[in-house]
């Protein structure tokens, strides 16, 4: 009963520490004052565009399929469709892998403040471990996403996280993507999109990606191949 006890108390605390701000006494004054006002500026800038624009769903019906029978979706989506993404799937406790990094981590406070959740992490720096925290959470109950060409490309190249996740808890990949009607481009490496106020914007939803448990290389290729073809769809759709 008390080994029980503590380890409920020891998965509560897991989820809490998700959802609140890391600790920055490892930055210098300077970079903490930096990500407090990045964080700030970007939630409120997100808030404000987010509110003006016109949202449509397509193929909502395939993640009703993704949750049935206590499915729990991994979202995967592109680097460049972050400002939008965020504002349309907020509130809904989603996970997050954001890189070990300074922009990660005001990255990781905007993102929390919309209410997700975030674990340090990315496919250079602390994957490995980051995804196993991910399939920790998602025991505990809550959905995961990741920016899959992130955090520094290639550009539009699937990476093997979401993948992994997937053999590992046996929740279904789910392949989502914003499309935006009328939008800035930064000249990043991924081209971030900065959509305009009052856009229009579809949110399409693909059928979801399942990885069997006992999935070999071979499989996990294939099945990452599976899911760039997905992503390459999305980006096809009509706005």
């Amino acid at each position: 009963m008390e080994q029980e006890l503590k380890a409920a108390v020891s998965v509560e605390q897991r989820v809490n520490r998700a959802y609140e701000f890391a600790d920055l006494s490892e930055y210098s004054l300077k970079e903490r004052l930096l990500i407090r006002a990045a964080d700030l500026a970007f939630y409120f800038l997100i808030s404000l565009v987010g509110r003006t624009a016109r949202f449509e769903v397509i193929g909502w019906e395939n993640h009703e399929k993704a949750e049935a029978d206590g499915g729990l979706p991994i979202y995967v989506f592109w680097h460049d469709r972050i400002f939008l993404t965020t504002y349309w799937w907020r509130k809904r406790r989603i996970v997050v892998m954001t890189s070990r990094s300074f922009d990660g981590e005001y990255i990781a406070r905007f993102i929390q403040r919309f209410g997700y959740g975030a674990v340090r992490g990315s496919s250079t720096r602390g994957g490995v471990g980051a995804v196993v925290e991910m399939a920790r959470l998602m025991r505990a109950g809550c959905t995961t996403a990741f920016t899959i060409d992130g955090p520094k490309g290639p550009r539009y190249v699937a990476k093997m996280g979401a993948v992994l996740l997937a053999k590992k808890t046996g929740h279904p990949i789910m392949p989502v993507t914003m499309a935006l009607d009328r939008f800035w481009t930064l000249p990043s490496w991924d081209l971030f999109q900065i959509p305009k106020p009052f856009t229009r914007a579809r949110v399409y939803v693909a059928p979801p990606i399942y990885v069997p448990a006992d999935a070999d290389e071979e499989m996990l290729n294939a099945k990452r191949d599976e899911l760039q073809l997905a992503l390459d769809e999305l980006n096809r759709k009509p706005v």
